[in-house]
Parts: C-alpha cells; sequence; structure tokens
C-alpha cells in the first residue's frame, strides 16, 4: 500500500508498534493502524531492534521503542552542516573562559570581539552561539547553566493590585512622565537584596533608568534606618552634584522603605534632597532595570550567600562588573561610560 502523505513516525507511535508486536500483530496491520506503508514499519523494526533478556536466562531479539527512539534523535543531531568552530580551539576556549570566568553573555561576549578588535578563524552570530551552547556537545565545559538567562518565557502580566495600607509618600502614578519614557537623566529605582533568614546585613541597589548605572551598598541590617544612614553617606560623597544626580527614586513597599521624610531630607542642607515614589504592590515590573540588576548580583551572590561574610570589597567588585559590562540595550556600550558622559554635561 503507498501512502502519499509523508510522516515522520513519534514516539507515541513506537509505542503502539512495540504494543502491537508482543501480541504477535503483522506487519500490513501495523502500518495499517499507524497510517504508513509497510516498508516503514520493516525499517522502524530494524532500527529498534535489541536483545533482551527473559526468563531462564533466555536472550531475545525484540523490537524496543526506547532505542529506536534514542537512534532517532542521535540521527536527527548529526543532520545538517559541520559546526562552524571547526579546529579553532583558540575561539572555543576564548569563549568559555569569557562566559564561566568572566561572566559575559553570548551577545556580550561577540560584542566585545568586535570592539577590541580580537581576530579568530571563526565567524558566528548570537543565535548560532547560543545553539552550540544549548547543544551540550560542542564545549568541554560551558552549557546552558552558565547562562544568566536561559531562555524563559515572562510570565502574563497580573492585575495590578492596590493598596491594602496606604503608601508613606507620593506613589508612582503621581510620578512625573518623564520618567517613564526613560529620556531624561537622573531617575533612579532602589531595592535591597536580602541575605538568608538569620543573617543580618543586606544590600541597597539603586540603578538609574536612562544609563542602567548601579550603586551597591552593604547596609548591616534590613531597616529603615540603615536605609537612610546609606543615603547619607552617598549625599556626603557626592555633595553638592546629589540633587541633580538623583532627581527622583522610586522603591517598592518594603519597610526599609518606610522612612519617606528621611530618605527625602537632606543631611547637608536640611532640604528636600530627592523625591521618593512608591510602586503598587506586588508590582517589580514597575522597577525593571532594578529587578534586572538584583537577578545579576545573584551571579556573585547565589541565594544562601550570608551577607554578613561578604565585605566590602566583595560588593565593590561586583558593582565595578556590572557597570563596566557591555549592554544590548545601550547599544553594546557600558553604564560606566554613558553614566560619566550625563555626569559631565549635567
Amino acid at each position: 500500500m503507498n501512502y502519499k502523505g509523508y510522516k515522520q513516525l513519534q514516539y507515541e507511535d513506537r509505542l503502539r508498534i512495540e504494543g502491537a508486536m508482543r501480541t504477535g500483530a503483522k506487519v500490513a496491520d501495523i502500518a495499517r493502524e499507524i497510517g504508513v506503508c509497510k516498508r516503514t514499519i520493516y525499517y522502524e523494526i530494524k532500527r529498534g531492534l535489541c536483545v533482551q533478556q527473559r526468563e531462564g536466562y533466555i536472550f531475545e531479539e525484540v523490537y524496543c521503542a526506547d532505542v529506536a527512539e534514542a537512534k532517532y534523535q542521535e540521527n536527527l543531531r548529526a543532520k545538517g552542516p559541520d559546526i562552524k568552530l571547526g579546529k579553532d580551539h583558540e575561539f572555543a576556549d576564548f569563549v568559555e573562559y569569557m562566559i564561566i570566568h568572566k561572566r559575559f553573555s553570548p551577545g556580550a561576549l561577540l560584542a566585545f570581539i568586535e570592539e577590541q578588535g580580537l581576530v579568530f578563524n571563526t565567524h558566528i552570530c548570537e543565535t548560532t552561539l547560543y545553539n552550540y551552547i544549548y547543544r551540550g556537545d560542542v564545549f568541554l565545559e560551558l552549557n546552558e547553566t552558565h547562562l544568566l538567562y536561559k531562555g524563559k518565557r515572562r510570565p502574563a502580566p497580573e492585575e495590578r493590585k492596590e493598596w491594602s495600607n496606604q503608601p508613606k509618600g507620593a506613589t508612582i502614578e503621581d510620578r512625573p512622565p518623564e520618567v517613564w519614557t526613560r529620556q531624561t537623566f537622573g531617575h533612579w529605582e532602589m531595592d535591597s537584596v536580602m541575605g538568608p533568614v538569620g543573617t543580618s546585613a543586606a544590600l541597597l541597589v539603586l540603578t538609574e533608568r536612562l544609563t542602567r548605572m548601579g550603586i551597591v551598598i552593604r547596609v548591616p541590617d534590613h531597616t529603615a534606618e540603615s536605609v537612610v544612614r546609606a543615603m547619607d553617606r552617598l549625599e556626603r560623597k557626592m555633595g553638592k552634584h546629589f540633587r541633580r544626580i538623583f532627581r527622583t527614586i522610586t522603591v517598592d513597599n518594603g519597610t526599609e522603605f518606610s522612612d519617606c521624610a528621611g530618605m527625602e531630607k537632606s543631611c547637608r542642607t536640611k532640604r528636600r534632597r530627592t523625591r521618593i515614589y512608591y510602586c503598587h504592590p506586588y508590582s517589580p515590573n514597575e522597577r525593571g532595570s532594578n529587578e534586572n540588576m538584583n537577578r545579576i548580583l545573584r551571579r556573585f551572590f547565589p541565594k544562601g550567600v550570608s551577607f554578613d561574610e561578604v565585605t566590602p570589597a566583595e560588593v565593590a567588585q561586583a558593582e565595578e562588573w556590572m557597570n563596566n559590562y557591555p549592554r544590548e540595550i545601550l547599544g553594546w556600550r557600558s553604564s560606566a561610560s554613558l553614566f560619566a558622559e550625563y555626569t559631565q554635561v549635567a
């Protein structure tokens, strides 16, 4: 029987073939049931033959759906042209070193190679590099676990929840329209990163919305007093430039940000040094840049790490790496270089 509608056998079809053969069904009947020609079934049986042990040390050659599926998937991976890496071990070693040890993303790595004028025998695009990493058989050590973003889809936006308790200051709905557009400099987002239960120290993380510049400050505890003292130190460090660099700061409704007046009040002039705006409850997307920076910080300080044991020098090292990392959203420039331009102009 000749079937014009060609199709590949699926794993479910192989299970049906295995079950039919155990009942002693004929090849013609199996082909008719699956909807393929007899020759396809003969080829499939040959592919899945393996020796299995029966009772009494009796060995028998039978068809196994799992064996057939494994060979089918192996043949699929062998299709197509050879990988472009070839024998360019220098490029492969460089890719592994930069992604595993320097924490570069594939896109940032390729941009870095082009910016630095590095020359290799291999030239591939970002998509191809991602495919090689996900294959798992191209690099010696590099695999998908070394990537920060692993292809997770964004969840559907949840319905906005209203405040159960009134925020301590102005809400995000009162924020100037220019902040939403990310076209003006000096608007920040702020959050805290906590350690495991039973520890005290935390990280206060600020992110500038336009340049994505980050400031990470280690605080001794997760309290409003520590946040205000950290902002006071930051203001004294920046002096008179603080007010034009920190025009607004958007925070969530955590207890560490409950002292709105203390965060807004200058420690130098006793006037307002910035303007604080509060997000809606359970809406981290309203501080998207800040949440992304927190996620990147976790590459240096994974969950479970106690910030009581982390030194300010280690925090400064992570901050320096993030701010000098090439970002696709900035045209593969770093936050530090872009921030320097705006602070010089300001």
